[in-house]
Formats: structure tokens, sequence, C-alpha cells
């Protein structure tokens, strides 16, 4: 997509998750926001997606020495996996939100205190954070164009939402639930008011999800419904669960929710009994 002088690249990247019943297929996308002077990268992919997003500025001419920032829209393994590598490559600045600080500077912290399958060989290792952000902090690219950057809590404590003006270009990491997926987020509540802030904002012309195909026009919003409802689907499910299963056990009540929302039994893994506990705690910062 290229609206004005302004180019947006979205970098595909697969990846393998492994699983007890077998590994699993995933994919997550980074963004190339390229300027006459220089680019943005949001988020980075795994470990070793490097190779794969440098090709990708190669293709369009450019190098990847250009990157001057990354920007991360949280701290988890598949966002900033490449995030060491593509730094000591580039010498770029890394950015993100207060709260997902500690979890990308101490990625041992982050494995012992949200266990993913496989963590060790999709993140490359800790990074530091030069710049913090704060929800409506704006990031200048020059030529009347800026990212503006939304507080987006729920999928974890400091995801950001960032917007890309005038192009009205929305990146809302993993924002924005997609059904059918995977839920994965720590709190359902704010997940759902993070959407719905998101929903609110009007003029949206394009969206670009970390786990979802490129949005134009009106589908924007049918996206964000939609990942609206996903969250009330599951959380209902988690409350009907509970009730026809009183005291039942963690492993146990995600296989049950999974079936009620027509995922199948072998894609529940510990990120997805977290999100399901996480219907059941009280609202508050789960981590």
């Amino acid at each position: 997509m290229t609206p004005g002088s302004v180019t947006i690249h979205p970098v595909r990247i697969p990846f393998i998750v492994p699983a007890p019943s077998g590994p699993v297929s995933r994919f997550v996308f980074s963004f190339l926001i390229c300027t006459d002077a220089s680019i943005l990268l949001i988020d980075t992919g795994v470990s070793g997606s490097e190779q794969t997003i440098f090709g990708k500025i190669r293709k369009t001419g450019r190098k990847p020495e250009e990157i001057s920032t990354i920007i991360l829209t949280h701290s988890h393994p598949d966002h900033m996996g490449a995030a060491k590598a593509i730094r000591e490559a580039t010498g770029c600045t890394i950015a993100a939100h207060s709260l997902e600080k500690a979890w990308i500077e101490d990625t041992q912290r982050q494995e012992k205190e949200r266990p993913v399958p496989g963590f060790s060989g999709l993140i490359g290792g800790p990074v530091h954070v030069d710049r913090l952000l704060d929800d409506r902090d704006i990031v200048p690219l020059g030529e009347g164009r800026s990212i503006e950057v939304i507080h987006t809590p729920g999928h974890s404590p400091g995801s950001i939402s960032l917007l890309l003006r005038p192009e009205m270009a929305l990146f809302s990491g993993d924002a924005i639930p997609v059904p059918g997926n995977l839920p994965v987020y720590d709190n359902p509540a704010e997940s759902a008011r993070s959407v719905e802030r998101l929903m609110n904002i009007e003029g949206i012309q394009y969206l670009f999800s970390s786990w979802d195909k490129s949005r134009e026009g009106e589908e924007v919003y049918w996206a964000m419904d939609d990942g609206y409802a996903w969250v009330e689907q599951v959380s209902g499910a988690v409350r009907d669960m509970m009730a026809a299963h009183p005291g039942i056990d963690p492993g146990e009540l995600t296989l049950l929710v999974m079936k009620e929302i027509g995922l199948p039994p072998e894609a529940a893994n510990p990120m997805v009994t977290r999100t399901i506990m996480a219907s059941v705690r009280p609202p508050g910062n789960s981590r």
C-alpha cells in the first residue's frame, strides 16, 4: 500500500510453536513504514525474522541500515524476538510502553512469568528500550507525518496501537482479537475496552493487525466489531462452563471452553489457559 509518499509494507512471518500434540504453525505480521528519510519498523517477529525483514527491505530498493526506529507494540516473543539482532545490525533505537520494558529487557523474567512453549527458540534475547512511550505520545516521521501512540491494554498491560497520520492507518498489534483464532489476552475486560476505544476513533482508513489480513474502508470497523464480540463470546463460554462444572481445574476448563467456542482441543496451550483463568479472576493487572 502506498498512500502518498509514505509506503507501508506488511511482512508476514511464519513460525512454529511446539505443542504436546505436535508443532503448531503460526504467523505474525511486522510492518515497515518507509519515508524518504528513513524506515520505521513496527514489531520484529520471532528470532531469525531479521532475514525476512531485511529481504523485504532490499526488494523495495532500500537498505536494512535505514531502519531508524523499532516500535514494539508489546513484549511477547513473536513481536520482539528479532529485536536484538536488528538492533545489532542497524544501530536503530527501540521504543515501547513503560509497562512492557521489564520483559523486553529481561527475557528470562518474561519466560518465568509467562511460560510459552518453545520460548527460548522464539526470542533472540533481551534488548534495551531507548524510548518509553505513553498514551497519546507522538512520534514524528517528517513531512507532516506522525505516529500517535494509543495505549490499548488487555492482551498485555503495556500493549499499544499506533495511528499513522494523516493517512489514518492503524497498527493494532494484538489488541484486536481475531474470531476463530486462539484467545490470548491477559485481561478480557481491558481487552474489550481497548477495542471499544479504537472503534470510537473516527476516520480510520486502514487496519494492520499482527494476526489478521490488512483491512481497508468499512472493513476496518467490521473487524473491530468482530474482535469485541469474540472477547464477549469467550468470556461467556467461561462463565457457562464454570457454572456447569464448579471447582473444575484450569486444564479441563480450558478444554471445555475450547469446545464451546469451536476450537480443537489440540490447540489448547498455556497461553490459552492463562486467558481462560483471566476470565475467571476479578479484573485487575494480571502480571
